[in-house]
């Protein structure tokens, strides 16, 4: 109908017949639907030789982040398996000042987590929202100054720690946010910002786009009339970026669209990158926007992660979105922003800080029917021995979402938090408890109808 937004199709190059380009194996689409980062590696180890090696080398930007995120990090559950957090930088300095002015110096456009499992048999890439509701750790600004803990969408995390403009700081905050709030610890990252994917699509010489609707859209820029052109430069970049004027107008169908223009992009860059020359284009633009952890800094070690990666079955990649739901579910005034489904997220990251292998079929199928937060009522009691604590575990309830229908205190104290519930509970008590780091539930035949029980103890680390 009218009011009906339709959703644009990508489709790859042509040659000079006309005739669809030749497309990626299967292995080659699920790998680039990883990101522009994941693009590169694989056309680096597929093509650059030695003369590539020495000249881009330089181009890679190295972050020193260990001084930034301390030592209160989670274990390490599952040695030789590697989580490498995934950035598309959204700097709002330089060429990049146009987009999003009023916001502050730095955003996470698109943010993932990519685990390669210890015997390389197996990889999972998953997708985080950038409008994530989740708890924002204290970080260090970069300025002498550490922020406050505090609820916020998870690209605000880029912003904070990237205050004064440098990305090792952006990338640590955002890594300790991450591993807050999954529990996994993150081993390397990679930051790749706009400028980079210009050039990398510009190299191309464009990506073709099929909309099957004109798109408008003042906040990424772009005005595109309905049908197949190619876009390049910073009508690509804003196809990439559109969000409000395009299907239903979330960052989940923006996630889609991204995983869609690198499938194309890849394919093209598959048939064109065949000289010395565009190849060089290609990682030059692309290596000079890239930032990455200490370890992972030259071309010699991504493109070593990049043959890791193509030796995985292509069966054996999985690419989903973190479960979620819309947060207006929870706070009907916020219309804007998701959070994340419980226990189904907290389930599917416990299985890979373990290197257990997800099944996305499963983890689509329990995630069909949501428990919103604001359904599970919660009676919080203080078993701590210190007066006050029931009260601000109460607080960090409610800005998750939960409805807390009272506080007291506990019969005796105790070091372990527990979660108490009542027959017909379960479900509730099970959503409450996995955003409970080390924290259980169990039934309690005595305890008060349709409520669950959260009882503090003096392990209580706060609510992710």
């Amino acid at each position: 109908m009218g009011g009906e937004r339709r959703k644009p199709r990508v489709r790859a190059a042509r040659n000079a017949g006309g005739e669809p380009a030749a497309r990626l194996t299967r292995r080659g689409r699920l790998l680039v639907r990883g990101g522009a980062v994941l693009a590169v590696l694989l056309v680096a180890a597929g093509g650059a030789g030695l003369w590539a090696y020495q000249s881009l080398d330089g181009n890679i930007h190295s972050a020193d982040i260990d001084s930034k995120l301390g030592g209160d990090r989670p274990a390490n559950s599952s040695p030789g398996s590697k989580n490498i957090l995934v950035v598309g930088s959204d700097s709002r300095d330089g060429d990049n000042g146009k987009y999003g002015k009023g916001l502050t110096t730095m955003q996470s456009d698109t943010l993932m987590v990519m685990h390669v499992a210890a015997d390389r048999e197996w990889a999972t890439v998953v997708s985080l929202p950038r409008d994530s509701w989740v708890r924002i750790p204290a970080c260090d600004r970069g300025d002498g100054t550490m922020s406050t803990p505090h609820q916020f969408k998870i690209n605000e995390a880029f912003a904070v720690g990237g205050t004064t403009g440098e990305v090792a700081g952006a990338a640590a905050c955002t890594i300790k946010t991450v591993e807050e709030n999954t529990g996994l610890r993150i081993d390397h990252f990679m930051s790749v910002d706009f400028q980079g994917f210009k050039g990398m699509v510009n190299a191309l010489d464009g990506i073709e786009v099929c909309p099957e609707a004109a798109i408008h859209d003042t906040k990424a820029h772009l005005d595109l009339e309905a049908g197949c052109q190619t876009v390049k430069g910073e009508k690509a970049l804003g196809y990439v970026r559109t969000r409000y004027s395009v299907g239903d107008g979330s960052d989940i169908g923006r996630i889609g669209r991204q995983q869609e223009f690198m499938e194309a992009l890849a394919a093209k860059a598959q048939k064109k990158l065949t000289s010395p020359t565009a190849l060089y284009g290609f990682l030059d633009s692309a290596t000079e926007s890239l930032t990455t952890d200490k370890e992972l800094a030259g071309i010699k070690p991504l493109t070593a992660l990049a043959s890791e990666l193509k030796g995985i079955p292509g069966d054996r990649l999985t690419f989903l979105t973190v479960p979620n739901y819309p947060r207006e579910a929870d706070v009907p005034a916020d219309k804007a922003n998701v959070v994340w489904q419980y226990p189904q997220a907290a389930d599917l990251f416990s299985a890979l800080a373990k290197d257990r292998e997800v099944d996305k079929k499963a983890v689509e199928s329990d995630s069909e029917n949501p428990l919103y937060a604001a359904a599970v009522r919660v009676r919080v009691l203080n078993g701590t021995g210190r007066a006050g604590e029931a009260a601000k575990a109460a607080d960090l309830l409610r800005a998750a979402g939960f409805t807390v229908v009272g506080t007291g205190n506990a019969p005796e104290d105790t070091d372990d938090t527990s979660v108490t519930f009542p027959g017909g509970l379960e479900r509730h008590a099970r959503a409450l408890a996995s955003r409970l780091p080390g924290t259980t539930a169990s039934g309690d035949a005595e305890a008060a109808q349709g409520e669950v029980t959260l009882t503090i103890g003096g392990d209580f680390e706060g609510v992710r």
